[in-house]
């Protein structure tokens, strides 16, 4: 009789991981939103529904002041598997941590900016009322802000197929930093009067520093940072533990249910062809397609975030240990790359 296969309940806290991927671009793009907040109407905050929690940045909420705002969660047909109830109860939940902000979810990820989004046209509704009332006379800057690769410039080219009828105008890629700089403004709604709303997109900016090793693999894995930044086996192996936690059997064409992720990647490269020369394994090259499948929804759909946690922890009224100020952030950024300092034998 084959032994029951028992997943792994936790994952190892690597201490190589790192902590940050704060580039110039971000720092810049960063600057650059606050010196416009002046002729800024709106903000439109993107998060990723696969990690609501881990891919809000602090730092949007220290720069951008009080500006009116919305939160728009994407890639939400990646975060469950279809079942239309269990994603309701997941928005619900959702919507509970944002009291007082207007919330939307929408898939930006797996359609062209042609397909019928409802919830994109909710959101231009939401924008046309709100953000251009009827004493509005003049036009609405709406800036799109986010971590990287959230699924900003995805969103924009929907939103302006659908409010307007026109094609993409921002470019979009499956690796952060293609937009690198705030975009020229793209009319979204289009008002007799004259009184259009536009939407400027914006480089993703990452935090200055993550506390928490696990938070920068959840952001890693849903592709927030280059994939060189960190090993792709690691990421893997990441990815097996929470695919193991869902359902192992999306990984059955490979291999038998395992917490080892060597020979799974082993045979994933054989099966694939993804062989170095004299017929060996290339991992790291099938850790990358590997995660690249799961990015896709071909192994699983599921929130990286634990739900229930956050709700003990918020019901507990513990801080959020990655809501710190920019200034602390570059405190922590600064200390970590410190070389260690070695002990003296001098004495007081």
């Amino acid at each position: 009789m084959a032994a029951t296969f028992v997943p792994r309940q936790a994952f190892p806290n690597y201490a190589s991981i790192p902590r940050s991927y704060f580039l110039g671009h971000h720092r810049a793009g960063l600057n650059k939103m606050r010196n416009m907040l002046s002729s800024i109407d709106y903000v439109i905050e993107c998060r990723d529904n696969r990690v609501p929690f881990t891919s809000v940045n602090p730092m949007f909420e220290e720069a951008l002041g009080k500006i009116r705002r919305l939160v728009v969660y994407t890639k939400k047909d990646l975060a469950s598997q279809g079942d239309p109830r269990e994603q309701k109860a997941l928005e619900k939940k959702i919507r509970s941590f944002n009291r007082g902000t207007p919330v939307f979810f929408v898939n930006t990820r797996h359609a062209s900016p042609s397909t019928n989004h409802p919830n994109v046209s909710t959101l231009l509704a939401h924008l046309r009322n709100d953000a251009n009332g009827p004493d509005k006379l003049v036009g609405c800057r709406v800036i799109v802000v986010g971590m990287p690769n959230v699924g900003k410039s995805t969103l924009i080219n929907c939103l302006r197929n659908r409010g307007v009828g026109k094609a993409k105008a921002v470019h979009t890629g499956d690796q952060p930093g293609i937009t690198r700089k705030i975009g020229t403004p793209v009319k979204i709604i289009e008002k007799e009067n004259g009184a259009h709303v536009y939407v400027l997109d914006t480089p993703g900016v990452f935090m200055p520093y993550v506390p928490d090793a696990e938070n920068m693999l959840k952001l890693a894995l849903c592709g927030c940072v280059k994939d060189s930044v960190i090993s792709p086996v690691t990421l893997a192996d990441y990815l097996l533990y929470h695919i193991n936690l869902h359902d192992p059997s999306v990984y059955q064409r490979w291999s038998a249910p395992t917490n080892e992720i060597q020979p799974l990647l082993d045979s994933f490269a054989h099966n694939t062809g993804l062989l170095a020369k004299g017929g060996i394994p290339n991992l790291d090259l099938a850790a990358l397609h590997f995660i690249q499948k799961w990015r896709g929804g071909g192994l699983g759909r599921f929130v990286l975030d634990d739900i229930q946690e956050e709700e003990r922890r918020r019901e507990a009224g513990i801080e959020d240990k990655v809501s710190m100020s920019i200034t602390q952030a570059l405190k922590e950024e600064r200390r970590a790359k410190r070389p260690p300092v070695e002990p003296s034998d001098k004495q007081d």
